[in-house]
């Protein structure tokens, strides 16, 4: 379903220095896998987590997902991708803030041109699927941090999106809820969801079936979490 193939990034500072972020990664992810992607400051993971989700490109490698190559795609491409292919569920929510728990939900849908009522009945399936089905017309800065990241998560699979690509998801969130939000991916990850999770937390990380060990923008280990 993911395929990395001897995928690089380079940066260049001010003085044309190359900085090698990622050296050389290979991995697959199959479909319905939930795999873990951990590794301490500075090891590349965010990197990583950016070429996945095709926010960046790379210097070097190939990107399979969903058997097309995306390494090659435009920006335009790129961004069709992002909105139809890939859920993004983030450490700070990225909630619009001004804006009813219903319509953050609703907004990959709008962008992936479906209809009002269509993406309105989506969106509330969705909320009552992540426990929040009596919380449609409150605003982001009206509930908890959990809830919120349930909002994220019922906003990520909007497009019944491939991948789903979660970045330290309990980064922000105190130890019960953080079991609670770690409940809710095992569900999906039993539903058959794909789940790629970018994480600090040893916690998070032994709760995938696979950790991909990182260090200095190498892949170290592949470890398969019994």
């Amino acid at each position: 379903m993911l395929q990395v193939k001897n995928l690089s990034k380079k940066y260049h500072d001010g003085e044309e220095i190359a900085v090698e972020a990622l050296k050389d990664i290979s991995f697959n992810v199959q479909e319905g896998e939930m795999v873990a992607i951990m590794g301490p400051s500075g090891s590349g993971k965010s990197t990583l987590m950016h070429l996945i989700g095709c926010l960046d490109h790379p210097t070097s490698g190939k990107y399979i997902l969903d058997g097309k190559e995306v390494t090659t795609a435009n920006d335009k491409e790129l961004a069709v991708i992002r909105n139809k292919r890939i859920g993004f569920v983030f450490q700070q929510f990225n909630l619009l803030s001004k804006t009813s728990v219903l319509h953050n939900v609703e907004v990959p849908l709008i962008y992936a041109g479906v209809s009002r009522k269509k993406r309105r009945d989506r969106a509330r399936k969705l909320l009552q699927k992540v426990g929040l089905g009596h919380r449609l017309d409150h605003q982001p800065n009206e509930i908890s941090g959990g809830q919120k990241q349930r909002v994220a998560i019922a906003r990520a699979l909007a497009n019944n999106p491939s991948l789903i690509l979660a970045d330290e998801p309990t980064g922000n969130l105190d130890s019960k809820t953080e079991d609670q939000i770690i409940d809710i991916l095992h569900q999906l990850h039993d539903q058959g969801h794909t789940i790629v999770l970018v994480t600090h937390s040893k916690k998070v990380g032994h709760n995938a079936e696979r950790i991909l060990h990182l260090l200095d923008g190498e892949l170290i280990e592949d470890e398969v979490v019994v």
